[in-house]
């Protein structure tokens, strides 16, 4: 089937001080094919968000053209596009179904036709019952349902996700992807034709999608593209699934070639800125999680190098949840990942070592010189004679280069590794980072 939407060497900047733009994403071409689910894969930052910003028209490209139908794309084409966008927010004061018909007062419709197409979607959604709440009164699943509903309700051609399952818990968002893949296999989902998901999942992408685009941080790149060659539905426990998951990883972690995308193709093969750049984003982890990681290295059977997908299994965690705490100890230069496997570097190893004291000046190293917020943060707090900060003016400054959502976990991590550190405190009555007295 043919292309519906594509970027041609497409690159996004964002403007910093000094007179600095830097890019998020650069030399990106792609397309949305017509009947397939599409992934954007890549960790936290690496344009992600961005492109399908593009894509739904809120954004235009610095560089590059946007195509609808080998056409040059017009907003009247990219109404046809609907976003669910990670920090989608319902209007606290309308209830479900006024939040959905306010979706459609813009398309013109007659009254009586948007209920019609809300009542039918509220039901395909199974939201029945729901239609009177209001948010305050949802979980955190339901209100992630309701978005979806509303995108939907406008008929798009193309469904844009942007990490539509990172904030609710894992059953709801197993149901929720459940629910999706089975109306979009029925066709179900009215006049929809592709579906784009930005996920920092490999698993989660090799569910549900046909094919996988991989991207590298710093500014973001296309960096594979990947068949997934199951059908509908899809066995997670499935061998092959899982030696299928692997090998992306092992590609994620590539240094030399060894494994290819023909392989991967058949189901049975093997201050928000610094002088550097923008800060990036940081993962919900905490210290304890990665000395954990690291001490299960050190021990036998690993002896400091592990198999990735091995240590998943005997540490009974998901390749997803196993992948972002290799990614933080290769950051901090506590561990590398290379060829699918993670090792302990020289400076891990004497951390696991090493006393409580020595571990935490290791860290605390560590941390000042690879996570620029933390650097920033505790210089800025030595140069204040209060020595204290309204931890807001951070959290605003992380939103001018990511979400909300992502800027609130970057800076709660931040703090929660400081203080491990003991770089400096948090006053959560006062939401103030400040230096404690003993500093």
């Amino acid at each position: 089937m043919g292309g519906i939407l594509r970027l041609a060497d497409c690159a996004q900047f964002a403007h910093k001080s000094r007179n600095q733009d830097v890019p998020i994403v650069e030399q990106i071409n792609m397309e949305v094919r017509e009947g397939e689910i599409l992934g954007l894969v890549g960790r936290s930052g690496s344009g992600k968000s961005s492109l399908l910003k593009i894509m739904a028209g809120l954004e235009t490209p610095r560089k590059g053209k946007v195509f609808w139908r080998e056409e040059k794309a017009t907003p009247q084409a990219l109404e046809k596009v609907s976003i669910v966008l990670q920090d989608d927010v319902l209007f606290p004061w309308l209830t479900v179904r006024e939040n959905i018909l306010l979706a459609l007062e813009a398309k013109g419709q007659p009254r009586d036709e948007r209920e019609k197409i809300a009542g039918a979607i509220i039901e395909v959604l199974d939201m029945d019952g729901y239609e009177g709440a209001y948010p305050r009164e949802l979980s955190d699943a339901l209100k992630e349902r309701t978005s979806l509903i509303r995108a939907l309700a406008r008929q798009p051609e193309i469904l844009l996700l942007d990490e539509p399952f990172l904030n609710i818990d894992h059953l709801s968002a197993e149901n929720l992807r459940t629910d999706l893949i089975e109306l979009w296999q029925e066709h179900r989902l009215g006049p929809l034709k592709a579906m784009v998901l930005a996920t920092h999942a490999i698993e989660e992408a090799v569910l549900m999608c046909d094919r996988i685009l991989l991207f590298s941080s710093g500014p973001g790149r296309i960096t594979h593209e990947i068949v997934v060659p199951f059908p509908h539905p899809r066995n997670r426990q499935d061998d092959a699934f899982r030696h299928f998951v692997d090998q992306i990883y092992t590609l994620m972690t590539l240094r030399a070639p060894s494994v290819s995308e023909a392989e991967l193709a058949s189901p049975e093969a093997g201050m928000i800125q610094d002088d550097t750049g923008s800060f990036i984003v940081l993962p919900d982890i905490s210290i304890e999680l990665l000395v954990g990681l690291m001490e299960a290295l050190d021990h036998a059977p690993s002896s400091g190098r592990a198999d990735l997908p091995e240590l998943a299994n005997q540490l009974q965690m998901t390749l997803d949840d196993l992948f972002p705490l290799g990614e933080t100890l290769q950051l901090l230069d506590l561990a590398e990942l290379e060829d699918g496997d993670i090792m302990l570097t020289s400076t891990g190893r004497i951390f696991v070592e090493g006393d409580a004291d020595a571990r935490r000046d290791i860290m605390r190293t560590a941390l000042l010189h690879s996570v620029p917020l933390l650097k920033l943060i505790r210089g800025t707090l030595d140069e204040r004679a209060s020595h204290a900060m309204d931890a807001d003016i951070f959290r605003r400054r992380l939103e001018e280069s990511m979400s909300t959502t992502y800027a609130r976990q970057t800076l709660n991590t931040a703090i929660s590794w400081a203080r491990y550190a003991n770089l400096f405190g948090y006053d959560e009555e006062t939401d103030r980072v400040l230096l404690e007295e003993d500093e």
